[in-house]
């Protein structure tokens, strides 16, 4: 049995332009990488975050320093660590960034990602400040953006394709249960990977909880928190495509040791 949010069924006033840049800004970032061949880890080396560059430069021998280290805090956001990485952080970001971006303005929006994607980067480095396994990804950021939309639209609904076999529907599932669960299970995954790397758990839970901190503080004022639902929550729906009756006739139902933190 499988469970995969598609959408969710929250309208928006304005274009959300700065989630399609941020978008294309990843997947770009992405194609590139695959580019380098052979050279992608010197590439995560030098752009992704290594914690005992950020904190102890004098003790990071060996790293390339491309950029300033504080820089990476950044740069870090835009690199992946493969296809599969980027496609749920680019889901996430698409379903759910869009009513946040409408809720705090398009400036605002970048500036709360950037400090979203930070917190998120400090919290996973401050587990371990002599690390020097670098931490790529945007899904720290994109926790800030699940955050923020917990506490705008609790009970929107998020149009959810459940599985079981050949046997598929399309259920709402209010967005406190989906991230809810989605954080709560973050914390029950700590502690489950070793020092080789893995899912950057603390990265996504610094990004949730800075988030939520921070939307009260960017949100306009006109927009209220725990907003009110569009639409009724567990609607089941299937996703069978049915063919109308013609004639009388019934239808027919058509990881590696060393890997860098990924979040």
């Amino acid at each position: 049995m499988f469970f995969f949010p598609i959408r969710d069924d929250n309208p928006t006033r304005a274009r959300p332009l700065i989630s399609y840049i941020l978008l294309a800004l990843c997947m770009s970032v992405f194609f590139w990488q695959i580019s380098l061949g052979d050279a992608q880890r010197e590439a995560v080396l030098a752009f992704g975050m290594v914690p005992v560059r950020l904190f102890f430069p004098e003790a990071a021998y060996g790293l390339p320093h491309v950029i300033p280290a504080w820089m990476t805090l950044i740069s870090s956001m835009f690199l992946h660590g493969g296809f599969m990485h980027l496609a749920g952080n680019m889901l996430y970001l698409w379903i759910f960034s869009d009513n946040v971006e409408d809720s705090i303005g398009r400036r605002n929006f970048v500036i709360f990602y950037l400090l979203c994607g930070i917190a998120a980067a400090l919290a996973q480095a401050f587990v371990d400040v002599r690390s020097n396994i670098p931490m790529i990804g945007a899904s720290g950021a994109i926790a800030g953006v699940l955050g923020a939309y917990l506490l705008l639209h609790p009970r929107a609904n998020i149009r959810c394709l459940i599985g079981f076999f050949v046997f598929f529907k399309m259920i709402n599932v209010p967005a406190f249960l989906v991230l809810g669960g989605w954080i709560g299970l973050q914390f029950m995954s700590l502690g489950q990977v070793g020092d080789g790397g893995g899912v950057a758990y603390w990265a996504h839970i610094g990004g949730f909880i800075a988030g939520m901190a921070l939307i009260p503080f960017f949100k306009k004022p006109h927009v209220k928190l725990f907003a009110k639902p569009v639409s009724r929550a567990f609607q089941v729906q299937s996703v069978t495509p049915h063919i109308p009756q013609v004639g009388g006739r019934k239808p027919h139902q058509i990881r590696p040791q060393n890997h860098p933190w990924e979040k």
